[in-house]
């Protein structure tokens, strides 16, 4: 009698994990899911609830309700030195002697791991080891940021010989907003990269110039790296219905325009805002609204300043610009954005950096079928996902009265849009589903683990 095969097992290190509202929540979220979904045992190791909620300020509890439910979390401590602003919350030692406390953790930093992250990613490999003893891994992802995840991965190898992969969800060691290293020469990061890129099975990047960066920097590990682009989430868009043909009276009401995502101080908000100002001088655009909709910066201190920079003042219905029609609209629910979608009649698309910035909240915004007008600096990867997009309107500059123009095509384009020209844009968005970018993933750690499989026979 055949003995059944057992499914292979998989250590995801993926700090920012559901309830998380980070923005690379999303990928992860999806890859563990697609790997539960496709007869993986998934063991997901994530950051301690207490973090989100006293260090990020936010969560999103319905999200972490669409993780499938055979999917198991662990969440292995970490040390609030760096963040704990409360003398009351003080350990002893750190209470009667702050300045020694502070020169042994910079200590360990520089000797260790140069990332705030590295006592979570110690806890993660002493659970993984004691977890693989019981039943062993079969093979360890990694996702990045926080890159001590990678580290992780790496020390669990070191010490099981399980192969791993890393997940470069961001940059490491590049800065991508000012396309230069992210750090001198000498920096314990690049050692800790070249060690890690010299030992896995496979490093994954998001688009191709971020790809061929690394690849330039470490022509030994070229052969194993791949491209798994960002996608949508069709679960998380339910909402998307195609919509009944325009009434006369939605024709005649004012336009709203929509950003949603996570602002932070990055991305030309300041742009955004006054050419908004001037394409509602248009009276095709007039009475127009700018919605808008997510978080302010990633941390609680980082709302003040955006909205400073957006000129908002606060009012009965919160911050808001009301003679220029731009409002806040605070955060919404990763499961409640559908509705956002439906009911925004142009997207715009504001990012930060340059040629190596894709960014995830494009891929919703190509699924929505809506118009999207860029702003953002010319070349960043997001241009070759949108290439194909047939309601792209790219002003090709930052110039205040170039994206004026392009909001104000894209307003007309959404007044006169057809079912035909919303199902040929949704069409293009189809080729970046979750499932179809995630699938060369699957295939790849698989074959990964066939590997160590027929390499242990040979052994042996």
């Amino acid at each position: 009698m055949t003995r059944p095969t057992r499914r292979p097992r998989i250590l995801y290190l993926s700090f920012y994990f559901p309830p998380s509202r980070a923005s690379g929540v999303y990928r992860a979220r999806a890859t563990a899911n697609y790997l539960a979904e496709h007869g993986w045992d998934v063991t997901a190791f994530a950051s301690p609830l207490s973090f989100l909620h006293r260090v990020i300020g936010s969560v999103d509890e319905q999200l972490a309700e669409t993780v499938h439910p055979s999917i198991q979390v662990e969440r292995p401590n970490i040390s609030h030195f760096a963040w704990e602003r409360d003398l009351h919350a003080y350990g002893r030692f750190r209470g009667m002697s702050p300045i020694l406390a502070r020169n042994l953790y910079n200590f360990g930093l520089k000797k260790f791991f140069p990332e705030h992250y590295l006592s979570w990613a110690l806890a993660s490999v002493r659970k993984a080891l004691r977890m693989h003893a019981r039943r062993r891994f079969d093979v360890v992802l990694a996702t990045g940021n926080p890159f001590a995840s990678f580290a992780a991965a790496w020390m669990i190898h070191k010490a099981t010989g399980v192969p791993f992969a890393v997940d470069y969800r961001d940059a490491w060691t590049l800065n991508m907003f000012t396309e230069e290293p992210g750090y001198e020469p000498g920096h314990p990061a690049w050692r800790w990269e070249r060690r890690i890129l010299r030992d896995a099975s496979a490093s994954i990047f998001v688009n191709q110039p971020l790809l061929s960066w690394y690849a330039d920097r470490y022509p030994n590990a070229a052969d194993r790296m791949m491209v798994v682009p960002n996608g949508w989430d069709p679960d998380l868009l339910t909402q998307l219905d195609a919509p009944a043909p325009p009434s006369e009276s939605d024709r005649d009401r004012p336009l709203r325009f929509s950003f949603l995502g996570t602002m932070n101080s990055t991305q030309p908000v300041e742009q955004m805002a006054e050419a908004f100002q001037i394409a509602r001088r248009h009276p095709d655009l007039a009475d127009a609204e700018l919605n808008i909709h997510g978080h302010l910066g990633y941390f609680k201190q980082g709302k003040t300043d955006l909205i400073a920079r957006l000129g908002l003042v606060e009012g009965e219905q919160g911050h808001a610009l009301p003679e220029y029609g731009i409002h806040y609209r605070g955060p919404v629910s990763k499961t409640e954005v559908g509705k956002v979608y439906q009911d925004s009649d142009v997207l715009v698309f504001l990012a930060g950096g340059a040629r190596y910035v894709t960014s995830g909240k494009i891929f919703e915004y190509m699924a929505s079928g809506s118009p999207i007008v860029s702003v953002h600096a010319p070349g960043i990867a997001a241009q070759d996902v949108l290439a194909g997009y047939p309601l792209w309107f790219n002003p090709e500059s930052l110039d205040v009265h170039d994206i004026a123009e392009s909001m104000i095509a894209a307003g007309k384009a959404a007044r006169d849009m057809s079912a035909k020209q919303r199902a040929e844009a949704r069409a293009h968005a189809d080729t970046f589903t979750r499932q179809a970018v995630t699938a060369p993933l699957e295939a790849r750690l698989r074959s990964m683990v066939r590997r160590k499989i027929e390499a242990g026979r040979i052994a042996s």
